[in-house]
């Protein structure tokens, strides 16, 4: 009689079911061009229901470790962090930041004494790696002003090169591993890492940085350089933090709701790692 189990796929060296992953990136990234150009505020909201997964994946993740995140009050004032960053700007999100992480760590007493430290410490950790650097996006999107006579926002454009460089990191570097990685970068964190993927992400992104900045942002050419190379070395950053999370956790993704992907905290570890210090850049060398 045949098993029931099933051997997995094996995809080779790309480690994906392509088409899925083809197929599932046209739609998260048509949703998103979508609610950018039609309305901001939908694309705002958006990035709240992203962050509020993200943390039911988060949370999910940690209960292998017996870590129960408080998720109401994190959920909550994630999206009041981002709304705020959006409305208000900079200084308020830093207000709310502290008042969410007092709330959470209030809210975490009725718990009792035992393990309170460790999931105040994962509650804090949570808040910081998801909806804070997420709210980077906000404030990107609130830059506003135009540029030229294109009529189109000045944060709506800082979006698209913040977007469009982080791909080109991961593209450049999905590219030159599969064809020509052959020396790994971190074996024991992500085995299929590679110098020369790092090396063609590097390329890649510094080129794709440039082109945006001259043609997009209508900056200077050192902004195109700076912005590639901060890009994709906050990108592997990311990416590499993501993977250690997981192998911590013993999990290969952080959930499936995204097919030839995993979960939306499997997509977000470079553009979170990447968004805080290109608005930076942004701010004060080009808006």
């Amino acid at each position: 009689m045949p098993s029931s189990n099933k051997p997995k796929k094996d995809y080779g060296r790309a480690g994906r079911n392509l088409p899925a992953a083809i197929g599932s990136a046209v739609v998260l990234l048509g949703t998103a061009a979508a609610t950018l150009f039609i309305w901001k505020t939908a694309f705002i909201v958006l990035v709240v229901a992203i962050m509020v997964i993200a943390i039911w994946e988060l949370r999910r993740g940690l209960m292998a470790k017996d870590l129960d995140l408080p998720e109401q009050p994190l959920m909550l004032g994630g999206a009041l962090m981002i709304i705020v960053a959006y409305v208000w700007g900079a200084d308020a999100l830093v207000a709310v930041t502290a008042v969410t992480a007092l709330t959470v760590m209030l809210w975490l007493l009725h718990r009792g004494i035992e393990g309170y430290v460790r999931t105040a410490s994962a509650s804090v950790f949570t808040l910081i790696y998801l909806p804070f650097l997420g709210s980077f996006v906000a404030l990107m999107l609130r830059e506003g002003g135009t540029f030229d006579q294109t009529g189109v926002d000045a944060g709506v454009k800082g979006i698209i090169a913040f977007v469009l460089v982080t791909i080109a990191s991961d593209i450049g570097g999905y590219i030159a591993g599969v064809l020509f990685g052959r020396h790994p970068m971190a074996p024991v964190i992500s085995p299929k890492k590679s110098w020369e993927g790092f090396a063609g992400s590097a390329l890649f992104t510094i080129v794709t940085g440039e082109v945006l900045v001259r043609f997009l942002l209508d900056g200077d050419w050192w902004v195109g350089v700076a912005l590639g190379v901060i890009a994709v070395a906050m990108a592997v950053l990311g990416d590499l933090v993501e993977s250690v999370i997981k192998r911590d956790l013993g999990v290969k993704d952080m959930s499936q709701i995204i097919p030839g992907h995993g979960g939306i905290m499997d997509r977000l570890d470079s553009l979170l790692a990447t968004i805080a210090p290109i608005w930076l850049l942004l701010h004060y060398a080009v808006f």
